[in-house]
């Protein structure tokens, strides 16, 4: 079980709140443990939107699978933000510590700081307020025109809707491309906007058609990504021929053939492993490639 909590702050910004946990909540939905809860100072919270929420003063017992998110607040400096109080600051660097991930949306940024999270880290905020966060906390390294960013469990987010591109990086990253796909597919959003490359999933990036045969497509590879999938038996999948499939898949997708588009999602999980300390030729083999120098020449042409 999953536990994702949803600390919340004066003046919140609905959609902060309501896309992550509109993401966790579908993939609850579609059978993967997440249970969601919201923790405030107060027990009734005034959002931005003038909604009131009602939330619960005390914190559960978290681990390390769990997750923390800040969603952002109206205001128009990061220093006239809402006093944060000693005990939510104290969670959130006790959960971290504990091996758990925290995350923020747009000022939410700011709590993060205030916890001394940020020092040592690449983080993103709302571009209004991007120079101010990198004034308030030198430490930091702010990255400007990105949907979001994740260093260490850290993981903040650009504001408004990249909350929701924010959850489904962690979903992608927790059950694989497949399952994020399939959350993005229920909530209808395929677009990905714009991001800097890295930060942004293969899986999205190239979703922002309305094709229903290549989404079918792409639902196969997704979930075989790591595994042989000649064009005939895909194209057999969805119903058409390989020809048909090639031309609608390069179209919808600007560019790329199926092929292309497993290797981009293959480059993309070997990146995620050796990041979390893996060789590349044991990336290479966990995601499908037989031959190491293959993931070597695709990473030597991303670079170029």
């Amino acid at each position: 079980m999953s536990h994702v909590v949803f600390l919340l702050v004066p003046g919140v910004h609905l959609l902060d709140l309501a896309g992550p946990a509109q993401a966790f909540s579908t993939a609850a939905d579609l059978g993967h443990p997440y249970t969601l809860s919201y923790v405030a100072e107060r027990p009734l919270v005034e959002t931005a939107q003038g909604l009131p929420l009602v939330a619960r003063l005390d914190w559960p017992a978290l681990g390390p699978e769990d997750l923390i998110v800040v969603p952002g607040w109206r205001g128009h400096t990061l220093a006239d933000s809402p006093a944060i109080g000693p005990g939510p600051l104290r969670a959130l660097r006790d959960h971290h510590a504990g091996g758990g991930t925290v995350a923020s949306v747009c000022a939410g940024a700011e709590a993060l700081g205030r916890a001394g999270m940020l020092d040592g880290r690449r983080c993103t905020t709302h571009h209004d307020v991007q120079d101010e966060l990198a004034r308030r906390y030198p430490g930091a390294t702010v990255i400007r025109d990105v949907l979001y960013t994740a260093d260490d469990r850290v993981v903040t987010s650009a504001g408004i809707a990249s909350g929701i591109d924010l959850a489904l990086h962690l979903v992608a990253t927790r059950h694989g491309p497949a399952v994020a796909a399939q959350v993005a597919r229920d909530m209808v959003v395929y677009a990905r906007r714009n991001g800097h490359e890295p930060q942004a999933s293969a899986m999205l990036r190239y979703r922002s058609h309305l094709d229903d045969t290549v989404h079918r497509a792409q639902d196969l590879l997704d979930a075989r990504f790591d595994r042989p999938l000649p064009l005939s038996t895909l194209a057999t999948a969805v119903g058409v021929s390989e020809r048909t499939l090639t031309r609608l898949f390069t179209r919808a997708t600007g560019g790329l053939t199926p092929l292309r588009y497993q290797q981009a999602l293959r480059l993309e999980r070997a990146e995620h492993l050796m990041s979390h300390g893996a060789t590349v030729d044991a990336a290479a083999r966990a995601v499908g490639f037989e031959d190491p120098r293959m993931l070597r020449r695709l990473r030597a042409r991303e670079v170029v």
